[in-house]
């Protein structure tokens, strides 16, 4: 009796295992080697997203001259066997980079957010695009037929597509605007049909902009024509003065050159220039009088500022020349998104 019981449980593990070893098997190694893929996956594009977002530093190689110098022939050159070694800074891409950070230090904010949306939209395409060739593996391996599933999913994915032509539209250009980045949060921007202010937020389908007077638009990427970007790497202050018709244009000149020299000494505004500030000299001719104008190359964002203090050192040098001033300012100097 002992031993029929025992062979019924050997008879029965045999066939648990002959069953287990089966379908089974095969579908919990399709899930397992599904989900592994999914994780490597996620962990090498997030690791790559957060080098981008977060920058490399500036590697120093360094290189050493021979200790002993010699001569052609092998002789040894007098006064030679002191060690000699030096460090070079190499200019690589990520140091430039670096120094382009310096100039706006917006642009690392930029470049993290930009990284870390990509890296979220290629990880949800991960995890649909794996997710979905799991299930169809399980599905084919506990024998269901899968074609009308896939002719069923090819018709519905077409039916989406043309309802959501501007859905998909929107999605795409927010990731072109993003990889290529035209612009990002805390720039400057003009997307036209009077849409102009401040970047405070990016998505995959909208993007949303502070207007100078308060106004919050919200502006869908795939509607996005054009996009003129004020802040972007650098800006450039302009500034225009007019005085009267027959005023001596060198006596004009150097009183605007004493202005900019006051400009560029001003401690406040001193930081904000990326180079001299310079007179083009005489822009226009009309009734109202003589144009000059002034302008610089500033850090983003600081145009504005510096474009005030040009025409404030210049309204003060032409009163000391004794120059009766008549102010007149370019339109695109006092914009709505003035800080």
């Amino acid at each position: 009796m002992f031993e029929s019981l025992a062979a019924s449980v050997f008879d029965s593990a045999e066939g648990f295992w002959s069953w287990f070893l089966g379908i089974p098997l095969r579908v919990i190694l399709t899930i397992v080697i599904g989900m592994v893929a999914i994780y490597v996956l996620r962990r090498v594009i997030t690791s790559l997203t957060e080098r981008i977002a977060l920058g490399q530093k500036p590697r120093t190689v360094e290189r050493t001259a021979d200790p002993v110098g010699t001569t052609t022939g092998g002789a040894p050159v007098p006064g030679a066997g002191e060690k000699r070694r030096r460090k070079n800074m190499l200019m690589s891409p990520q140091a430039f980079a670096d120094a382009l950070n310096a100039a706006n230090p917006r642009a690392a904010e930029r470049r993290a957010q930009r990284a870390r949306t990509v890296g979220s939209v290629l990880n949800s395409s991960v995890n649909i695009v794996v997710g979905t060739v799991i299930v169809l593996s399980v599905l084919q391996t506990l024998t269901f037929d899968i074609a009308p599933l896939l002719a069923g999913a090819g018709v519905a994915g077409v039916a989406i597509g043309f309802g959501a032509q501007s859905l998909v539209k929107d999605f795409l250009s927010g990731i072109f605007l993003l990889i290529e980045d035209q612009f990002g949060v805390g720039d400057i921007v003009d997307l036209d049909g009077g849409v102009v202010g401040t970047v405070e937020a990016m998505g995959l389908r909208l993007t949303q902009v502070r207007a100078f007077d308060g106004t919050l638009w919200y502006v869908r990427n795939g509607e996005i024509l054009r996009a003129g970007n004020s802040t972007q790497e650098w800006s450039r202050a302009v500034a225009s003065v007019q005085v009267p018709l027959g005023t001596d244009v060198d006596v004009v000149r150097a009183a605007l050159g004493r202005a900019v020299d006051r400009v560029k000494n001003d401690p406040e505004v001193a930081d904000s220039l990326l180079e001299t500030p310079s007179v083009r000299g005489v822009d226009a001719v009309d009734r109202m009088g003589l144009t000059f104008t002034l302008h610089a190359q500033v850090r983003p964002a600081q145009q504005w500022l510096v474009a005030r203090s040009l025409r404030v050192a210049a309204h003060a040098a032409l009163l000391d020349a004794g120059v009766v001033l008549a102010t007149s300012t370019l339109p695109h100097d006092e914009g709505p998104a003035e800080a």
